[in-house]
């Protein structure tokens, strides 16, 4: 610590030491410049006077005493100059003997201190040989109750590590208690949570399968001749029943006689069938005139040629380029099927 302490101490002083040279070198090139600069202009001064024609008159007087002012000036601020080199290096030697001095006086402190750290440490181990001589001098007369009263604070050392120990068990019974506890919540948590996963892994295979079963059966339909229209399949049949008969071959196939309730299907089912005669699910057999669709809703859009609906032994309808007519359920034509895509 005291070798730290005299290091920072001997950079500061010379550092500052070196900030005093630096100015003095500054001073001594300011001097030396200033001398330069009037030995040139005295230089100048004496070759114009001699390159000069002399005058024998009253300014020549004048001149020559101006010269000798201007030299006696150059010598005082020599003088000056000197002076002030001299003055200054007689601070700085001083300057650098008192560094010198506080250095070798902090070196003989320093000397110190460690001898008497040193006594102190020597000190101080003939004090602990004293003490352990007086130690077992005392531990050799006090044996017996010495015995006694380390078995008397080893009995009450164990008690209180028992009760100690009996504490700390409990806490961490307690503390066990509580996680116990804690992770019976989190398994039942966890328990329904994966309950949950495992019934929406089952729900989502279910739905993974129907989808895959409605993919592979619309791809049946449609290699059967199906086609889609908006949110509903259509077959076009390439033979002719009667309109039961038609009605029972779409049953059969999950569907039912086509339901036309706009007139944009009518228009689809124009151009599916050609302009072929083809039965859809329209009837009134249930009550003359009371026409309604096989799936008993009521007709909301109409497509009735002109005239129809004329013959009281006509109660089921067919489709062709022209509208709708209304022909005996037992003729055989064509039909168009109808089944929703979702279903």
């Amino acid at each position: 610590m005291y070798g730290i302490v005299n290091d920072s101490m001997n950079k500061g002083m010379i550092m500052d030491s070196e900030d005093r040279i630096e100015r003095t070198v500054d001073i001594y090139i300011s001097a030396e410049a200033v001398r330069d600069m009037k030995h040139k202009k005295d230089t100048e001064d004496f070759n114009t006077t001699k390159t000069q024609t002399p005058q024998h008159t009253g300014s020549d007087g004048v001149n020559i005493r101006s010269s000798k002012a201007a030299v006696v000036c150059l010598v005082l601020l020599c003088v000056f100059l000197l002076t002030a080199v001299i003055v200054l290096c007689v601070t700085f030697t001083q300057e650098r003997q008192q560094i010198i001095t506080k250095i070798t006086n902090l070196a003989e402190e320093r000397d110190q201190l460690l001898t008497n750290n040193k006594n102190l440490t020597q000190e101080r181990e003939q004090l602990r040989t004293n003490n352990m001589n007086l130690t077992k001098e005392r531990n050799q007369l006090l044996t017996n109750n010495m015995n006694l009263t380390k078995e008397r604070n080893q009995l009450l050392n164990n008690n209180l590590n028992l009760t100690q120990e009996r504490e700390q068990l409990l806490t961490n019974n307690m503390n066990l208690t509580q996680e116990r506890e804690q992770l019976r919540t989190n398994n039942m948590n966890l328990t329904q949570e994966r309950n949950q996963l495992l019934t929406n892994i089952l729900n989502v295979t279910k739905e993974r399968d129907q989808l895959k079963s409605e993919k592979n059966e619309l791809q049946k339909l449609f290699a059967g001749g199906w086609k889609c229209h908006q949110s509903s399949l259509y077959f076009l049949s390439s033979e002719t029943k009667s309109w039961s008969g038609s009605r029972k071959y779409c049953t059969d196939k999950k569907a039912d006689l086509i339901s036309i309730n706009n007139q944009e299907e009518q228009d689809f089912v124009k151009n599916i069938s050609g302009g072929k005669l083809v039965w859809i699910g329209l009837t009134d057999t249930d009550v003359e005139g009371t026409w309604k669709w096989v799936d008993r809703s009521n007709m909301t859009f109409r497509f009735w040629e002109t005239g129809q609906q004329n013959n009281i032994e006509e109660d089921c309808a067919l489709t062709r380029s022209t509208g709708w007519a209304d022909f005996p359920c037992g003729n055989k034509y064509n039909w168009i099927c109808e089944k929703s895509i979702f279903k």
